[in-house]
């Protein structure tokens, strides 16, 4: 079997919401790198996950069943999912396929992170960002 020609890495943001950097393509080989960094980002305390498509390069309709899974997944644990660094592209297939009725597509991670504060159940924490990106 083919590997995948992904990276991803989890960044903590604050006690309650995790970034997950994707770097690379995002296809069906890219299941188990997902799900692991997904689990990785996910705390007891992690009420939001941030996907940071930055370092996206390729992604097909696999991988955008693979972002579906893991909406399920975060769904399922009352957690909140924010998407950022999309290319135009992609927001339109975002659009297209209605992701965008359940994941938050933000410009940056700095508008990510400063819509955590509105989102329900979140303004309580402690939301800010730590000089990042």
């Amino acid at each position: 079997m083919p590997e995948a020609n992904v990276n991803m890495r989890v960044c903590p943001v604050n006690g309650i919401a995790s970034i997950i950097e994707i770097e690379g393509e995002l296809t069906a080989f890219a299941e188990q790198q997902l799900m692991d960094a997904y689990t990785a980002a996910s705390t007891p305390g992690t009420r939001a996950i941030l996907l940071n498509f930055n370092g996206l390069e390729y992604m097909n309709s696999s991988g955008i069943g693979l972002i579906v899974t893991l909406l399920i997944r975060v769904n399922r644990q009352k957690q909140k999912l924010l998407a950022y660094g999309l290319s135009e592209h992609y927001q339109h297939i975002f659009r297209l396929t209605r992701l965008t009725d359940a994941i938050e597509i933000h410009a940056s991670e700095r508008e990510a992170i400063m819509a955590l504060r509105t989102l329900p159940g979140l303004a309580e924490g402690r939301v800010h960002s730590h000089g990042r990106r």
